[in-house]
């Protein structure tokens, strides 16, 4: 039996466009739903913002997926580094803590045959989804939607209740995790 073929993600790596972006766990399961693969997140983020010259304008971590809002600094890039750089730390982390605690059983779970290869699974295969964004109207709605999903998945009663997101920063409140960078007016 043939497998279904893989969804394809068309990117256009537009000078000056922000990507609203969003990737999911693998096979939408909860697995950033503890704040240990949550903090990996924000790490990694963080490391691949400063090594890869982006901003970040908006985010959240939801229990099995992830929303971004990026802007590349740089006039040549491509988002399939700037993602592999987001999404391979958490991976490793993963798949480095359930071998040191001996969980086979998700191990397992979260490994792939790619032809004779076996492959470990944090994220879903693909690049998810990626949307250019050039006008501030476009960027203010994709941050208030980016700060509203906990709200919409009954997590939290308003934005800023959730601590894995950028709405408390935006909010000028404490707690934030990461700074985020000025949206261009």
């Amino acid at each position: 039996m043939n497998a279904p073929p893989r969804k394809t993600r068309r990117t256009y790596n537009q000078p000056g466009h922000a990507h609203y972006l969003t990737f999911s766990c693998y096979r939408g399961l909860p697995l950033l739903s503890r704040d240990g693969p949550r903090r990996w997140f924000i790490e990694a983020l963080a490391k691949a913002r400063d090594r890869h010259a982006f901003d970040v304008h908006a985010y959240v971590i939801m229990p099995e997926h992830v929303h971004l809002l990026v802007r590349p600094k740089r006039v040549q890039y491509l988002m399939g580094v700037l993602l592999k750089a987001i999404k391979r730390p958490v991976s490793w982390n993963a798949k480095q803590l359930l071998i040191a605690s001996g969980n086979t059983v998700w191990l397992r779970r979260l490994t792939v045959r790619r032809g004779a290869r076996k492959v470990f699974r944090f994220w879903e295969a693909g690049g998810g989804f990626d949307r250019n964004l050039w006008s501030n109207k476009a960027l203010k709605e994709a941050v208030a939607y980016i700060h509203a999903n906990p709200v919409r998945k009954d997590l939290v009663e308003k934005p800023t209740d959730w601590p894995w997101s950028s709405a408390r920063f935006w909010a000028g409140l404490d707690g934030v995790l990461l700074p985020m960078d000025p949206i261009p007016v």
